[in-house]
C-alpha cells in the first residue's frame, strides 16, 4: 500500500508492533473506533519502516508513535490526543494532556518510550487474539 493510497483510506496509527504498551493502544484504538476506520501498522513491517522514513523518524529506533490522516500527520502524544479526540468517548480522555507544556509533553513521552519494555515488557501485536483487532492490521 502506498502513501496515496493511505491517505484515502482513513487514519493510520503507525506503532511498534513488540511493545506490551502499544499493543494496549492498538486494543483501545479498536474499542473506542466505532467506524471501523483506523488502520494500524506495525513499525517492523516495510510499510511502517517506510512510513517512519518519509516522515523524518528512525525506522531502526522506533520511539515514536506516528498518526497519519489525510494530510495531517502526528507523532507522540500529539497523535494520540488528536486520535483520542476524533474517536470521542472515553478517548477524550487523552485531551487532558494538552494541560502540559509542550516540551514537558515531549520529554514525557521520550521518558515512557525509551523505558517501554523494560516498565511494560514485550507483547507480539500481530499475535493479539481478537480477529477483528488483527483485521485492521496492515503493512
Amino acid at each position: 500500500m502506498t502513501q496515496p493510497e493511505l491517505m484515502h483510506k482513513g487514519p493510520v496509527a503507525v506503532m511498534d508492533g513488540n511493545c506490551a504498551l502499544c499493543a494496549f493502544g492498538a486494543r483501545m484504538i479498536h474499542r473506542l473506533d466505532k467506524t471501523g476506520e483506523v488502520r494500524i501498522c506495525p513499525i517492523q513491517t516495510d510499510l511502517g519502516r517506510d512510513l517512519l522514513a518519509r516522515h523524518g523518524l528512525a525506522p531502526d529506533d522506533p520511539d515514536s508513535w506516528l498518526l497519519i490522516d489525510g494530510d495531517r500527520v502526528l507523532q507522540d502524544f500529539d497523535a494520540m490526543i488528536y486520535l483520542g479526540e476524533r474517536m470521542g468517548g472515553w478517548g477524550r480522555l487523552m485531551s487532558v494532556l494538552r494541560i502540559l507544556p509542550r516540551p514537558l509533553r515531549d520529554w514525557l513521552y521520550r521518558r515512557i518510550a525509551r523505558n517501554r519494555y523494560a516498565v511494560f515488557g514485550h507483547a507480539d501485536l500481530c499475535a493479539l487474539p481478537d480477529p477483528a483487532l488483527r483485521a485492521r492490521l496492515i503493512g
